[in-house]
């Protein structure tokens, strides 16, 4: 079981996932490195690799958000199963991922990246876009980082 943390230690989670957002890294691993430490993940060079595929809605096709995918992976961390015939390990992270993902659809209305933001499923080329201060600007992003590591921390402090 994990401790339990205040809301001052949430907030301060949810800040520091923004922080990475704006240094430029992508809306999953904001939300996965802010909180893999937990787990006793050190080595954030690591969290940063495992996370770095399920940026702009999974390698940049707009599909599911890049912030839920982080809440996602940590779910996995809080309550995976590691053998191939638990089902009932597969059943309790997948109830836990249910909740999450409905939490989060329930506050923003999609789980989809292109709907989220209003774009064309699917970019023509995989570059990303430049992060300037227009990108931050006209992008709900760094909110939906933030509040996935609210929705994740406040469901595992339960």
């Amino acid at each position: 079981m994990q401790p339990i943390m205040t809301n001052d230690e949430i907030e301060a989670r949810a800040q520091r996932a923004v922080e990475l957002f704006k240094q430029g890294f992508n809306c999953s691993q904001a939300v996965f490195v802010s909180c893999a430490d937990i787990y006793g993940i050190q080595d954030e060079q690591l969290a940063l690799r495992l996370s770095a595929s399920f940026g702009g809605g999974m390698g940049r096709m707009r599909l599911v958000c890049g912030a839920a995918s982080g809440m996602f992976m940590l779910a996995g961390l809080q309550n995976g199963s590691y053998t191939p015939h638990d089902n009932e390990g597969k059943m309790a992270n997948y109830a836990l991922v249910q909740q999450l993902a409905g939490e989060y659809k329930g506050k923003y209305g999609s789980l989809i990246c292109a709907e989220l933001l209003g774009l064309a499923p699917r970019p023509e080329e995989p570059r990303p876009a430049e992060r300037t201060a227009q990108y931050y600007e006209k992008r709900p992003c760094a909110e939906m980082i933030a509040e996935a590591v609210r929705i994740y921390l406040r469901k595992i402090n339960q």
